[in-house]
This record gives structure tokens, C-alpha cells and sequence, in this order.
């Protein structure tokens, strides 16, 4: 009998959670970046490999929220951890005193799914490091994203532990999300690669229009800033910054569509969004206060 279910991969800021989506899908799917917080919504990526399938959902990292968006993004990570069939939880090793994931997540009890606890990056590890954290934490596993070590053996782990279960995919798919949404994501870490270490937390794309049965493939996209500075930063002087980003963006997206792009890239003020739940709903996250009814929903097809 095969097996299938949904595993959700959490853990603090930059543990590497969007790095191991993508090794073990075989593909770009999560957008990376050294900046935290890239993640603020679920990215949905398929494996299938002989009868094992499960689906993987990178979550944002877990926080103390200051405001809405981080709010809406702590939610996402929970309601991906209750969902799950298995749970995935990252641990940076450069963290001194690693927490449990009780803590980072604010549980009162332990997650009723089971839970594998890794130490990812273990590529920057010595010998010392990596003997006194297994000694800490003796059933942990050690990977690298980036090497791709370890991974192999997180993924026959995953498999044991999924219920018996019919494929709930084709065979074939990658993601359960559509083209326009990976595109969205796309011209976003282009903007964190380029700009300043706080413009890009202030930054949110839209996809306005995408005609796919065009050659090129038509799409008009606008970058969201909170505030007239920050417009005339993403634009650039001259509005040489702007037209970099669409540049490199476009490279990005031709990979993702095998097909040539004209990207038409708008840079706009949505004054405070990341604060205002109306605006935060326009660009097409949910407001926290709107979560929650369907938490314990298992992601399967209808």
C-alpha cells in the first residue's frame, strides 16, 4: 500500500526551511534569501518517488508578531503544523541553547502528529559542534540543503512515518499553486536580493494581468511600498533599480515558464499595508482575525 500525506516544515527565521523545499522537490519552488521573514505565506511543493508521495508545505518562520502581516504569517505557520500528517522542525545550529518546538510555537502540548527535529546547515559544522548537539538531542537528524547531506535519509524518515494512502496527486505535479503566484513570488526575492536591509519587509507584489497565450507571455506586475522614500528607492535613480529588478525578474520567470516574458513592472504606494487588514486582504493575504475556522482542514484535492 503507498503512502501519502502532508508534512509542514517550521522553525525560527532563516533555519533553512525554503533551501530544503526546494532540494527535495528537485526545483525552485520557495523563494530564499539571507533576510528573514522571505516566507509570509504557504509554499506547496510535491514529492513522489515510488509509492511514497507527500506534500510539503514551507511555512513563515516563527516570531513574536509586531504587527498584522506577521501576525497572519505566525498563523499560516500554525495552521500548517496542525494540518500535518508529519512535522518537520528546522533547527540553525548556530543557535546557542536550541529551543523545543513547544516553545518557538507557543504550544501548550506537544504537536499530536509526530515530529522530526533537524539541525540543518550541518555543512558549517566540526566535529565538536555536531557531537555536543547530538548528545543534546540524540534523535535529531543533521543535513545540508546546500550539500544536499543528509537529505536523502530525512526523506526515507518522512515516508515511514506517513499513514497508507492512495497518491493525492498525479505523479507529476511539483506544486498544488498556480504559475501567477510563483511569478509573484519570483519578482519579490528579486527586490530582497537588490535592496536595503529594511525597504524589502516594506515591499509586496502583485499580479495585475498575465496572458499566457501570448509569445512573449504578457505580465503586468506591481511592487507595493508603504511610503513615497521607499517608491523613489525600488525606482532608482533614473529608474535604473526598477528596471534591474524587472530584468533579473524576468530571467527568473522564463526559467519557471520555459517561455519568453515581457514583464511590465509598476512600483506603488499602499500606505502602512503590513498594518491595515483592508490592505492586507487586497494584496491578497488573509487578516489574522479571518483564520482559523478551517485550521485542522487536511490539504487533499476535492
Amino acid at each position: 500500500m503507498p503512502r501519502a500525506g502532508t508534512v509542514a516544515i517550521v522553525g525560527r527565521p532563516n533555519a533553512g526551511k525554503s533551501t530544503l523545499v526546494n532540494r527535495i522537490v528537485g526545483q525552485k519552488l520557495a523563494i530564499t534569501s539571507p533576510k528573514p521573514q522571505a516566507t509570509r505565506e504557504r509554499v506547496v511543493g510535491i514529492h513522489t518517488s515510488e509509492d511514497i508521495q507527500f506534500i510539503l508545505h514551507d511555512t513563515p518562520g516563527l516570531l513574536e508578531p509586531k504587527y498584522a502581516l506577521q501576525e497572519s504569517m505566525r498563523t499560516v505557520a500554525l495552521e500548517a503544523l496542525a494540518d500535518a500528517d508529519v512535522i518537520l522542525y528546522l533547527i540553525d545550529p548556530s543557535d546557542r541553547k536550541p529551543e523545543t518546538l513547544e516553545h518557538a510555537a507557543g504550544l501548550s502540548r506537544p504537536p499530536a502528529s509526530p515530529v522530526i527535529t533537524i539541525f540543518t546547515k550541518s555543512d558549517l559544522l566540526n566535529d565538536e559542534q555536531r557531537t555536543a548537539l547530538h548528545e543534546g538531542h540524540p534523535n535529531a537528524l543533521f543535513i545540508s540543503s546546500v550539500t544536499g547531506a543528509g537529505v536523502d535519509d530525512l526523506v526515507e524518515r518522512i515516508g515511514e512515518m506517513l499513514p497508507e494512502s492512495p497518491f493525492l496527486y498525479p505523479e507529476d505535479e511539483v506544486s498544488t499553486q498556480s504559475v501567477r503566484f510563483f511569478t509573484a513570488e519570483l519578482i519579490r526575492e528579486t527586490a530582497l536580493e537588490q535592496l536595503g536591509d529594511e525597504v524589502p519587509y516594506a515591499v509586496a507584489c502583485g499580479i495585475e494581468e498575465f496572458r499566457e497565450n501570448r509569445s512573449p507571455i504578457y505580465i503586468r506586475a506591481v511592487l507595493y511600498v508603504e511610503r513615497e522614500s521607499q517608491k523613489r528607492i525600488v525606482i532608482g535613480n533614473k529608474g535604473t533599480r526598477i528596471r534591474e529588478i524587472g530584468s533579473a525578474s524576468r530571467v527568473k520567470i522564463e526559467e519557471l515558464t520555459g517561455a519568453p516574458v515581457y514583464l511590465d513592472l509598476w512600483v506603488k504606494v499602499l500606505h502602512n499595508w503590513r498594518k491595515n487588514p483592508d490592505a492586507l486582504r487586497r494584496l491578497g493575504y488573509r487578516p489574522p482575525q479571518t483564520r482559523g475556522k478551517n485550521a485542522r482542514r487536511k490539504d487533499r484535492p476535492r
